[in-house]
Order: structure tokens, then sequence, then C-alpha cells
């Protein structure tokens, strides 16, 4: 099966069906999925003295949900996950609810959709299949979700922007970058599984 212009590694592991429902209904998994493994994401949280803001692996998963689901299922994931904890599911790292969407990580968590789609948009165009491509592919989502966040604690708490840096932005990046750099060795490895596993695809990708 070729690899064709537009289409993610999930695409190809599990391709389209002539039926409308069938692909819908695999969409719909993979979305919930997706949505899942960001809950469990947040669950594994550490807390900072000198920031209201926890270090989770939800960087890493928006990063790879949105390569391998594409932009539109990417950004639809985050949103389900959104909505799952603005009616009250303890999908966030401490908890869920309304008001988690006025506290200092709700820049974040509301940048995330946006990541995706950018992201998975940009992965959708094969930025995927190398390491340096993917993570060119990975750093505009990155920076989505300092720029909100950030933003949205200055304007919360009434920080200078450099204050605003330092309490969102400075302690994160060492760690970010590390899993910014997980995401890009992963994606082009599972692609040459895919390759080897499939090698009529090589002169199609």
């Amino acid at each position: 099966m070729a690899i064709a212009p537009g289409s993610t590694i999930v695409d190809y592991l599990v391709p389209t069906k002539a039926s409308r429902s069938a692909n819908l209904l695999r969409d719909a998994l993979l979305v919930i999925g997706a949505s899942v493994l960001m809950a469990l994401s947040a669950r594994a949280s550490i807390n900072l003295p000198f920031t209201p803001v926890p270090i989770t692996l939800q960087t890493l998963v928006v990063m790879l949900a949105a390569a391998a689901l594409g932009g539109r299922r990417g950004a639809l994931a985050m949103l389900l996950y959104l909505a799952e904890g603005a009616a009250g599911l303890p999908v966030f790292a401490k908890g869920g609810g309304l008001l988690y969407f006025t506290g200092p990580t709700a820049g974040y968590l509301i940048s995330y959709p946006f990541a995706a789609f950018v992201v998975g948009w940009l992965c959708e165009r094969g930025l995927d299949r190398s390491l340096l491509t993917s993570i060119l592919a990975m750093l505009p989502g990155t920076l989505i979700i300092y720029v909100v966040g950030v933003a949205w604690l200055a304007v919360l708490l009434h920080l200078t922007l450099f204050q605003a840096l330092v309490a969102g932005m400075f302690p994160f990046i060492p760690g970010d970058l590390i899993k910014l750099v997980i995401a890009a060795l992963l994606l082009p490895a599972a692609w040459k599984i895919v390759r080897a596993a499939r090698p009529e695809s090589q002169n199609h990708s």
C-alpha cells in the first residue's frame, strides 16, 4: 500500500475503508484513545516550589498524538480532552472542572488543540519522516504552548513578561527539549519500521 500524500502513520497502519461509518468509527476511537493518553500523562506530574505550573508528560503526548493522527484529529483529541476536564472528569494534573480554566495552567491547556493542529498539519506533509524535519515540525507546537501559557500567566497573576517567563517557560525548557527530541526520534523510527515491513511504500513516501 502506497503512502498517500497528506497521510499520517496511523492512516497507513489503519487504512481507510470503503464504508464511511467504518472510517468515522476508526477516527472516533483514535481521538478517544489520544484523549485517554492525555489524561494519563497529566497524572505523571511534578510540582515545583516556585511556579504554579507542574511538569507533566502532556506536551510529549500532544506532539506524538498530533503527528500520528494529523492536524484535525489531533486537535479534536485535545478538544475532547478539554471537554472531559470541563465536565468534571479528573483528567487534569490536579483533577477537573470548569474552575481549572480560570487557574494558572489554563493557557497551556487551551493551547493544546492549536499546537496539535499545527504539528499534525506539518507531519501530514511528511516532516515526521526524519529526525531534523520532525524537530522542525515539533518546534512550532512547543512555541504555541509557551506563548499562550506564559501570556495567560502574565495576565492572571499580574506578572511582568520576565516574571511570567521565569514562572512558565524557563524552568521547563530542558525537559521540553528532551521530550521534543524523544518525539522526533520515535516518529522516524516508526516510519522505518513501516517501510521495512512494507518495502513497496518506499517509492511513494
